[in-house]
């Protein structure tokens, strides 16, 4: 009797991290962004594209407010700024 619940708390536990693990793996970004190339992304506008530059060269995104963004990864960026605008990497 000990052992099953031992075994339904185990596999209990693994199924409410599994998926927490699988949320955090966003596309990452690269470090700079002088490739003049964008990652597909579900929002916004390829920044090089459209003739826009960054203002320096580990500028991730512009947000719709015209706030800039370093973010090392893709999820999240200018989430509190009404999204992205243009992705530079």
């Amino acid at each position: 009797m000990l052992r099953r619940s031992i075994a339904a708390v185990a596999t209990a536990a693994a199924l409410v991290l599994v998926p927490a693990a699988a949320a955090q793996a966003s596309t990452p970004l690269p470090v700079t962004n002088t490739s003049h190339h964008c990652v597909s992304h579900t929002t916004g506008l390829c920044g090089w594209t459209h003739r826009q530059r960054p203002v320096n060269r580990y500028e991730t995104a512009q947000c719709r407010d015209y706030t800039v963004s370093y973010s090392r990864h893709s999820s999240g960026t200018c989430s509190h700024h009404r999204g992205v605008r243009y992705w530079f990497k």
